[in-house]
């Protein structure tokens, strides 16, 4: 069970199909505009009535871009997901009953557990973030470095409360409806975090080791690669391709911004004083690009596109950010909102980015420099081909097949 943007459903189809190998009947529960994601996969499919991408698209979803700094966006980010909630509660409820036990996502965890407490079904968190509170880093969603160890610990158990209260309106009556007692967002919290309710997290510990003030029952396993069925480039992009030198790929993913075409602008210019070639993916943001030296292309799976560029310039989202690692190339990472932060401080310390360039301040004169450094500093290049080939030998299914097994034992 999963909601939000394409991100927070992708890694979960190949986790799915992992799972379908091992010898489980699995159904991704989502949005239904995701279906297609799961097509020749094995793996069922509940869809959930809510379209990410025209909430984002309301008067309420473009405010965000109108938000002060992380703690602004993840505040307007709860107020609006806690009125979206209700309207998927049936159809988890409906899944839910067809199952013997749930995987619940960090954007459905509270309400997906206490839909299996009340049908007394096992379950466990597959998450993307690192959502747990620790002393090492501060809270992953909101950003990309650290306020000290009493700081970032108290940081992160703040998100977790907050987390909770964006279920609190829906939590109740799911609890009414089961015939469970009444409990506290806070109660309910404190309760899976005493009973060390399983969390095994899909991002492979060579990018971020497991804390070490962790309680038992969170896990990291390495990554969850999408599925994607025979992925191919599309005829006109592999011409492009072969055209002349490794372009950069450029995509903001499930991320909107307010000025497409003034960003796509910027973005060309720094390319081409760069004197570098572009592939813009248009995604959700609706960027594009034209010339002789830039293309404009829809939807096409990373894992065949990004081992031919010679950089990636994306939004730090962590499925975004996974496939860049795996590929092998350096990354400009131009953060947009919530984990993105942390996702591009991981991946300059790694030394495999030169620098992050946030969205807003994202211009000529701030891109063009990270974008020289990445596609012409050799070590760069090397640190990112050595830590793809590392994080191409785990096997991050495999361990949460064995997870999800022993939930069943």
């Amino acid at each position: 069970m999963t909601a939000g943007s394409r991100g927070d459903v992708a890694p979960y189809t190949g986790l799915g199909q992992a799972l379908v190998r091992a010898g489980h009947e699995v159904t991704l529960v989502t949005h239904g505009c995701f279906e297609p994601l799961v097509a020749g996969s094995g793996v069922g499919f509940h869809a959930l009535p809510v379209d990410p991408r025209a909430e984002l698209e309301t008067s309420r979803g473009r405010g965000l871009h109108r938000s002060a700094g992380a703690v602004g966006k993840l505040v307007r980010m709860v107020g609006m997901a806690r009125s979206l909630i209700g309207r998927m509660t049936d159809d988890l409820l409906a899944a839910a009953r067809a199952s013997e036990a749930l995987l619940l996502s960090s954007s459905l965890g509270p309400l997906g557990h206490t839909i299996a407490e009340g049908l007394r079904l096992p379950s466990m968190g597959p998450y993307l973030q690192p959502l747990a509170a620790t002393r090492e880093f501060a809270p992953a969603v909101l950003s990309g470095g650290s306020w000290g160890a009493a700081g970032n610990r108290l940081g992160g158990l703040g998100v977790g409360l907050a987390v909770e209260r964006v279920f609190s309106a829906a939590v109740p009556a799911v609890r009414d409806r089961l015939g469970l007692p009444p409990r506290t967002a806070g109660a309910a919290w404190r309760a899976r975090e005493r009973g060390n309710w399983p969390v095994l997290h899909g991002f492979s510990p060579l990018v971020v080791p497991r804390p070490r003030d962790w309680r038992t029952g969170l896990g990291v396993a390495g990554y969850w690669w999408p599925y994607d069925r025979a992925p191919r480039l599309p005829a006109g992009l592999a011409d492009f391709l072969d055209a002349g030198p490794p372009p950069v790929f450029v995509g903001l993913g499930s991320a909107t911004v307010p000025d497409p075409g003034r960003l796509s602008g910027e973005i060309v210019r720094a390319l081409r004083a760069a004197g570098l070639r572009g592939v813009f993916q248009r995604g959700w943001g609706g960027l594009a690009a034209d010339g002789d030296d830039m293309l404009t292309v829809g939807e096409v799976p990373h894992s065949v596109l990004f081992s031919r560029m010679a950089a990636v310039v994306h939004h730090a989202g962590a499925g975004t950010t996974a496939a860049g690692v795996r590929a092998g190339v350096p990354a400009v990472p131009v953060p947009v909102q919530f984990d993105a932060g942390f996702w591009a401080s991981r991946l300059v310390a790694l030394g495999v980015a030169p620098r992050a360039v946030p969205l807003r301040r994202l211009t000529v004169a701030a891109l063009t420099p990270a974008l020289v450094r990445a596609t012409r500093d050799r070590g760069m290049r090397e640190r990112a081909r050595t830590l793809a080939a590392r994080v191409r030998e785990e096997d991050g299914s495999a361990a949460a097949v064995e997870w999800v097994n022993g939930l069943r034992g």
